[in-house]
């Protein structure tokens, strides 16, 4: 497919970035679950959407679902629940875009898992460009003297996100991959309805019988709910499809130039200033996940 995957990761990573925007104000309003469960609850219409036009259009039906491929969508939806969850509770406390770059370590993080799962190389430049990247997030995020919960615990948060979105990439990838028919797009499509699904069941049960306040609440900001709904659903069809053409590892390091979307969206709709520091912290992670790219497409 060329470099279809990087046209689909640049729409990915706008979208998600408009998402994640939507999703913090939503934070003030409705909570941190509530806010959560908006993109999957409000993002499955959307999915059945995609998922009907791509069947009309291309006359393909659904492939069945495996068990290979309904375990590891599984782990991914259970994965990216997490994430969104620590996510938004980090940009609680932290600026849109430094939360935004302590998750974008998630490249880094995506090799370990690979590596550590899937018996992926590890090689010494990939080591090293861990090593880099590593720095960044240390450089950006603990200021100097820091040893309080309240300095140190919002990087280690933003790192946790940071693992368990790289877990899901790694399980979405590993769903698509074990559909047994279909082209790259309606595998890519079928995954992400049945992750969708799985992950507004989850969170529904969850919310009618713990949190019905924010369940309502986020009826009550309905027109914000659907736009983030459509932004999440809208963002994750195209990382789907760019799982369906290359690695995660790819796309998760492509994705970094949501850090630039990003700060944008901070400086200018937030109104949220970023320190020399912390951009250049920023400017190391980047450098260590490029690093990282440039070793992996040195390894036979």
């Amino acid at each position: 497919m060329g470099f279809g995957w990087v046209a689909a990761t640049l729409i990915a990573a706008a979208a998600q970035t408009a998402r994640n925007a939507t999703q913090a104000s939503l934070t003030r309003a409705i909570g941190t679950i509530g806010a959560t469960q908006v993109r999957f609850l409000f993002g499955l219409p959307f999915a059945i959407l995609f998922l009907g036009l791509v069947t009309g259009i291309s006359g393909q039906s659904v492939p069945p679902l495996t068990a290979q491929a309904l375990g590891f969508t599984t782990i991914g939806a259970l994965s990216q629940i997490a994430a969104t969850a620590l996510m938004l509770f980090t940009m609680k406390s932290q600026a849109f875009a430094v939360t935004t770059a302590w998750i974008k370590t998630e490249p880094v993080l995506v090799a370990l898992i690979a590596a550590a799962v899937l018996g992926d190389p590890l090689t010494l430049p990939m080591l090293g460009a861990i090593a880099v990247a590593t720095a960044g997030v240390l450089v950006m995020s603990l200021k100097p003297g820091a040893t309080q919960w309240h300095e140190v615990g919002p990087a280690l948060t933003g790192l946790l996100a940071g693992v368990l979105f790289g877990a899901a990439a790694i399980g979405f990838r590993g769903g698509i991959l074990a559909l047994p028919s279909g082209d790259f797009l309606i595998r890519a499509t079928t995954i992400l309805t049945l992750s969708l699904a799985l992950q507004a069941g989850i969170l529904l049960i969850w919310m009618v019988l713990f949190d019905r306040r924010s369940l309502i609440a986020s009826f009550g900001v309905w027109r914000s709910s659907l736009g983030a709904g459509f932004l999440g659903a809208l963002a994750s069809q195209f990382w789907f499809i760019g799982f369906s053409l290359t690695s995660a590892a790819n796309v998760r390091t492509l994705a970094l130039v949501e850090v630039i979307f990003a700060q944008a969206v901070s400086a200018y709709v937030f109104r949220q200033p970023v320190s020399q520091r912390q951009m250049f912290g920023m400017a190391v992670i980047v450098l260590g996940v490029g690093l990282l790219l440039g070793a992996q497409a040195k390894t036979p």
